[in-house]
């Protein structure tokens, strides 16, 4: 006798949806997608796609302007044509989203374009459509936070999502909030050329990071030109024709040509049929999930930024394969935040994996700690690199791999070898006896590994 298919319903097309598509689907389950914006969501068309690939331009031209200190000489600045650099960026998000669409359609995924609602715990509308499944995934992703007294206008007052809108690079611009977003759009501009005031509310940019790297990537903002405001918290933005005005809590004004806001995100659920079906949320309005993503009704999964757990394309895919996997009845284990590895994309870029400078010194956990600078590695002086450094955290009883942060050109690559070694538990030693390429900035990894078996824990 056959089995009847298991029905999937998913209400979002970004990461957590679309990978938890193609997982249901390769388990013989019948899916159905309901996405009002594209297939790839905000990840792909309005955030990290378009603002990596104005990063990537951004780089481009901070080699550029330091060519010359490499024996390259160009004949003065580069310039950007801020019009085909737009243009460039969002024909590839677009790209990315079709080939996305190509991938679901290759698995006989159903999609439905229009706003996805529960309306009862295995019961989505989709426009004039009812959807009834077996398993529910609310995948609708987050939006940025709007300020009182700073809404944006899509011209001059702008979220990260409306950069691409415009025609030409801001002249000057204000960037309000210093935390990932704020400090990946702050650098990449001043890369581009305009001049930027960052403002901060905060002692540092950066405050949730490891304050090592966030020193780091401060002081390389400031000596490139970059005015960092710290302890300076935004209380209203206002604009006329040709300029904006930022008045901060303490009476200063900084004005500029564009202000961006980029003051945290806030759950996309409203008018997602969560408080009918009796879906939990939090104090913030975040869906509240385990770690196998099932929220407080039995057959509603959730994934992604709605749920607010690590606000990562690649957390939101996972919780997003895990919900499918529990759904459908395979084995799976649940999610494992402290194995995460995150980037920061600025110049250089600062990534992360496993236990952190804080709760070591807190005391939370017992660990080694090495930091090697950078300007130590051969490759790194070949290509007149001076900022950046590995830390390592290994056990002091067992030498075993705890984590570490780099900050280097293409962090988000070289911390692939200490995610791995801290994936397997691998130690120090073990690190150390593997072999790095000879030039190479990887070769700072292995290092910084012998340098850790270098020490008794008394002398660290």
């Amino acid at each position: 006798m056959t089995l009847p298919r298991q029905r999937i319903a998913i209400v979002g097309g970004g990461p957590g949806g679309y990978e938890a598509a193609l997982v249901a689907a390769q388990l013989g389950a019948d899916v159905t997608v309901v996405d009002s914006d594209g297939l790839g969501g905000a990840c792909v068309l309005t955030d990290c796609v378009p603002s990596k690939s104005l990063i990537e331009t951004s780089n481009a031209m901070t080699l550029l302007n330091r060519s010359a200190g490499l024996g390259i000489a160009t004949g003065g600045l580069a310039t950007v044509n801020a019009a085909r650099l737009y243009e460039r960026i969002t024909d590839l998000a677009r790209a990315q989203s079709r080939d996305i669409t190509a991938r679901i359609a290759a698995e006989d995924i159903k999609v439905i374009s229009a706003h996805g609602r529960l309306i009862a715990p295995g019961t989505v509308r989709a426009g004039d459509q009812e959807i009834r499944a077996d398993a529910v995934l609310i995948a609708t992703g987050a939006l940025p936070r709007v300020l009182p007294g700073a809404e944006p206008d899509g011209e001059r007052i702008l979220t990260w999502r409306q950069l691409y809108d415009l025609t030409e690079l801001p002249r000057d611009l204000i960037v309000v909030g210093s935390g990932v977003t704020g400090a990946e759009f702050a650098g990449a501009y001043l890369a581009l050329g305009s001049r930027v005031t960052l403002v901060s509310s905060r002692d540092r940019v950066l405050p949730q990071e490891d304050e090592d790297a966030a020193n780091l990537i401060e002081d390389v903002f400031r000596r490139r030109g970059m005015t960092v405001l710290s302890r300076s918290r935004a209380r209203e933005v206002t604009r006329d024709q040709h300029k904006v005005t930022v008045t901060l809590a303490d009476g200063r004004t900084v004005q500029g040509s564009h202000c961006l806001m980029t003051v945290g995100m806030i759950p996309r659920t409203e008018g997602c049929g969560l408080d009918e079906a009796g879906v939990k949320v939090d104090e913030r309005g975040f869906i509240e999930v385990d770690r196998v993503s099932r929220t407080s009704v039995p057959g509603v999964y959730a994934a992604g930024d709605c749920t607010g757990v690590l606000m990562l394309a690649s957390v939101a895919a996972m919780q997003g394969r895990i919900a499918m996997w529990h759904a459908l009845g395979e084995s799976v284990g649940p999610l494992r935040l402290g194995h995460v590895a995150a980037t920061i994309f600025t110049d250089p870029e600062i990534a992360t994996v496993g236990v952190s400078q804080r709760a070591v010194e807190a005391g939370e956990v017992a660990a080694r700690t090495l930091n090697l600078p950078l300007a130590t590695n051969p490759r790194a002086k070949m290509a007149g690199l001076v900022d950046g450094f590995v830390k390592l955290f290994t056990s002091p009883g067992t030498g075993v791999v705890l984590g570490g942060v780099i900050v280097a050109p293409r962090a988000s690559e070289l911390i692939l070898s200490v995610s791995v070694a801290m994936e397997q538990r691998l130690t120090a030693e073990q690190l150390a006896h593997t072999f790095a390429v000879y030039p190479s900035l990887s070769g700072s990894v292995t290092e910084a590994a012998r340098k850790l078996m270098e020490f008794t824990p008394d002398s660290l």
